[in-house]
């Protein structure tokens, strides 16, 4: 039986007058309730929060008791679940409405009531509209974590999945549009970060109704059942391999293609849920034909599509090498580029992402650096952002395993950006430092003649980043022919003396590095073999009388000898023991400038060949070692004073390295000085 025309619009005008009057009273309490932040301080206004639990428990009580279909029981209720869904919307008071048992009431109203006559068949009152602002509250509700198992231990899943089956039962109403959407958007709120709520929706069957939504005519509809899916489908191996079985695919490829970004948004979202971790999946997605409108999402308005698109072609690139190659042959090089200078972050570095697996190709890397690839890349390892910077890192590395690129990388100063760079993580660092080492493999053939041809032809500024390059990376054998044969020295040493400290900097790494190359200093380097075989009598005999036929007087103490093992240890004794000098044929020889414990050192080096210098030592001893022509001792006096050269006392052990012509000290000094350039011209009179 239809009710009156009078009595229905006489009830709406009610109703609209209810409605007015909560948002007044709403408006006012919430004004009194919040303060300037918009926070509720219950401890300063516990009459407040008394106000607010008062009315949110009248409305409770409502929909407690407005179960029926009558039009005063719907009207009621629909002003309860307006009031309540308002409330909601306010993060901060959510849990008091919690509190207040709202969600089981709300709940109860998820479903529409029987009619008042059995066999009536009659519209309800407020049918649709009710569901769908119950299903609206539920949904905001669930927004904090915390709730999300309370609504579902409530029982809303079943519900909720019911209502996005509602326009099956012909409504074509946008009443029923709003509650299915309603619905979708409380599942997706509900299942977000919660594995067990996400395999609940497939158990209570909502994936299949969710993937027929996505065919639905409201585009708003669209968006809410593939946002859905998309957090369904997020890590839960089970909801994916349903919502493929519900052949949804097909239809997100199309909305893939929609002139809505909304549609084409959440659509690629959904898919590159679908495909993350699934290699079964993805072969099942480019197989519907996905990779064409990914492409094509490059070029979108919608900076969020772009995002997920260039996401979603590096998860396509990984491990497969022929997805790598298709993704570049139809387009996708440049505009993934292109984004790599968008203002957006995040999509420069899912741009930098696809780029990064796009280029572990050989058939791609050249291709990504002829279209203009490196420079953003160099530029983004600039980033504070540790995975955008790891995402060029990663790039880069792929570039330079292609020889074509090697010299164009090095001819815009990428190098001096890789060693120069301050990178957060250790897995970047890591990349770099494979990127270095790639490049000096690759310095040879006709990589090093292409960048000897930039050292003639090129301006300055390139050839001095290509020998400050080349310093670093090339290998000693090819040391000649680029810093004598090319003049690369000569460009250095011109940096070297330039204005700019960051230029005499960056010279004085260059020779260090070249000089580390070329010598190395260490214990075991000694002295050359002595043209004299050498003869050592043992550590036994070291000032011992026994057979002994010569005496030393150190700061008037005897000291044993035998002119023998004398002889055969260095020109110095030879000369006093076999040439016309008086002590030839002195019993006693006076040392007058060495002292005892220097002088006993050296003899035991001249009995056994091996002693540890100590620091304490090791000066006065190479000054001995120097007198007595001892190359050995004087190497290895060398060794541990070079190991104590500083930012303060390097000057003086260069003019000790010069009075005594050590020249392994010497060169230990200048290395120094090249490595630790910077510190010595910011330190007050540093020799430099």
């Amino acid at each position: 039986m239809r009710r009156p025309t009078r009595i229905i619009s006489s009830v709406v005008a009610m109703e609209k007058l209810g409605v007015a009057l909560a948002r007044k009273s709403l408006k006012r309490k919430l004004e009194e309730e919040f303060g300037e932040d918009g926070r509720l301080d219950a401890m300063q206004q516990p009459h407040a929060l008394c106000e607010l639990v008062g009315e949110v428990s009248a409305q409770v009580s409502v929909l407690n008791s407005a179960l029926s279909s009558s039009e005063a029981d719907r009207s009621a209720a629909k002003r309860a679940v307006h009031v309540l869904t308002e409330l909601a919307k306010n993060d901060d008071i959510a849990n008091v409405i919690v509190d207040c048992q709202v969600v089981p009431a709300l709940v109860r109203h998820l479903q529409s009531p029987a009619p008042l006559v059995e066999g009536d068949s009659s519209p309800i009152p407020f049918e649709h509209e009710i569901e769908k602002g119950c299903a609206l509250a539920i949904g905001l509700l669930a927004v904090k974590p915390e709730h999300q198992q309370l609504i579902v231990d409530a029982g809303a899943l079943p519900h909720l999945v019911q209502l996005l089956k509602r326009h099956r039962a012909g409504y074509k109403t946008r009443a029923v549009n709003g509650v299915v959407r309603r619905a979708a958007d409380a599942i997706t709120n509900l299942a977000h970060e919660n594995s067990n709520i996400k395999t609940l929706v497939r158990i209570e069957g909502g994936i299949p109704p969710l993937v027929e939504l996505l065919k639905f005519i409201d585009t708003k509809v669209q968006k809410a059942a593939a946002g859905a899916l998309r957090t369904l489908a997020f890590k839960n191996d089970g909801n994916k391999n349903q919502i493929v079985e519900c052949n949804a695919l097909p239809m997100l490829v199309l909305m893939l293609r929609s002139e809505d970004t909304g549609v084409h948004y959440e659509a690629v979202g959904v898919i590159g849920n679908l495909v993350h971790s699934s290699p079964d999946i993805k072969k099942d997605v480019l197989h519907a034909g996905a990779l064409q409108p990914v492409i094509e999402l490059l070029r979108s308005s919608c900076t969020e599509s772009q995002r997920e698109a260039a996401l979603l072609l590096g998860q396509f690139a990984a491990a497969d090498s022929d997805c790598k190659a298709h993704i570049v042959q139809r387009g996708a090089v440049q505009p993934l580029i292109s984004m790599l200078q968008a203002p957006d972050m995040q999509l420069r570095e899912m741009s930098a992402f696809a780029l990064g697996r796009l280029a572990q190709d050989t058939h791609n890397q050249a291709g990504i650096a002829y279209n203009g690839g490196m420079v953003p890349l160099l530029k983004l390892l600039d980033s504070r952002n540790g995975s955008l910077q790891h995402n060029a890192a990663f790039a880069l590395y792929g570039l330079a395993d292609n020889e074509d690129n090697i010299a164009d990388l090095i001819r815009i100063g990428g190098v001096q950006k890789l060693q120069e760079g301050v990178f957060k993580a250790q897995p970047t660092k890591d990349c770099v430092a494979k990127t270095l080492k790639r490049l000096e493999e690759k310095i040879h053939g006709r990589v090093l003649n292409h960048l000897l041809y930039l050292m003639r032809v090129a301006e300055k500024s390139v050839q001095r980043r290509i020998v400050l390059a080349l310093a670093h990376l090339c290998s000693p054998e090819h040391q000649k022919i680029i810093f004598l044969d090319a003049h690369g020295l000569e460009l250095l040493l011109e940096l070297l003396e330039s204005t700019s400290l960051k230029h005499q900097q960056d010279a004085s790494l260059a020779l260090y590095k070249l000089a580390q190359k070329a010598t190395s200093v260490c214990a075991m380097d000694a002295a050359p073999p002595s043209p004299t075989p050498q003869v050592y009598l043992g550590e036994q005999y070291v000032n011992n009388s026994t057979l002994s036929d010569v005496t030393f007087l150190v700061e008037g103490k005897r000291f044993y000898a035998h002119r023998i093992c004398l002889l055969a240890s260095s020109d110095a004794f030879r000369a006093m023991f076999d040439g016309g000098y008086r002590e030839k044929d002195a019993q006693d020889v006076e040392i007058p400038n060495i002292r005892w414990d220097v002088f006993e050192l050296m003899m035991r080096y001249v009995y056994t060949g091996s002693v540890d210098v100590d620091l304490d030592i090791a000066q006065d001893l190479l000054r001995a070692a120097d007198q007595y022509l001892l190359e050995g001792l004087k190497r290895l006096c060398e060794y541990t004073i070079a190991r104590d050269i500083s930012v303060e006392n390097v000057s003086l052990i260069y003019e000790l390295s010069e009075a005594f012509t050590a020249k392994t000290l010497k060169h230990s000094c200048i290395l120094y000085i090249l490595e630790h350039f910077e510190k010595l011209t910011i330190k007050p009179c540093a020799p430099v």
